[in-house]
């Protein structure tokens, strides 16, 4: 995405939501629409927030575009480099750890052939391991937008997990809900 800061242009739906953000605060304290806002530029450009985009925000809400950087990087739910269809936020911390997050981080490197934060070559899925997503008693576990899938601890589990997530159905096996 090579794209300039005047050739970043918001959908007027986008742009509707993000003044209806602006307008929920006081004149001079828009900046606190900021993640709000994050989150309609990635929706709105893919996936992902590149830095032109980044700079269209900060002008949208007339502050330093550093502002923005510094938020963005800060929080792992956003993308700062294009990534699949698929976002494999993959649960890393102790509770999940104990129950096979790590053995699943594996199993998906594997399968995928992509390491940690790398993209597979049919563009489908992203590796992104996080901090706790809040499910320790049901773990190993991930994250696909805002979608928990849980109790994923065998490879047939991964493979069953993965045939549904490159189907149109999306229909979350059983022991996954």
């Amino acid at each position: 995405m090579a794209e300039t800061l005047n050739e970043v242009t918001f959908s007027d739906a986008a742009m509707a939501e993000i003044q209806r953000y602006i307008s929920h605060y006081p004149e001079g304290r828009q900046k606190s629409a900021l993640l709000p806002i994050l989150h309609i530029a990635q929706a709105e450009f893919g996936g992902w927030v590149s830095p032109e985009v980044m700079d269209k925000v900060a002008q949208i809400l007339d502050i330093q575009p550093i502002e923005v950087y510094e938020v963005a990087t800060f929080y792992t739910m956003f993308n700062l480099k294009p990534v699949g269809k698929h976002v494999l936020e993959v649960c890393r911390t102790g509770p999940c750890c104990l129950r096979g997050a790590d053995q699943l981080i594996e199993t998906l490197k594997q399968k995928l052939n992509i390491e940690e934060g790398e993209t597979s070559a049919d563009g489908m899925f992203t590796l992104k391991p996080v901090e706790c997503l809040a499910s320790c008693g049901t773990g190993p576990m991930l994250q696909v937008r805002e979608v928990f899938y849980e109790n994923i601890d065998s490879e047939q589990r991964v493979d069953e997990f993965l045939e549904m997530m490159r189907s149109k159905e999306h229909e979350t096996p059983t022991w996954a809900q």
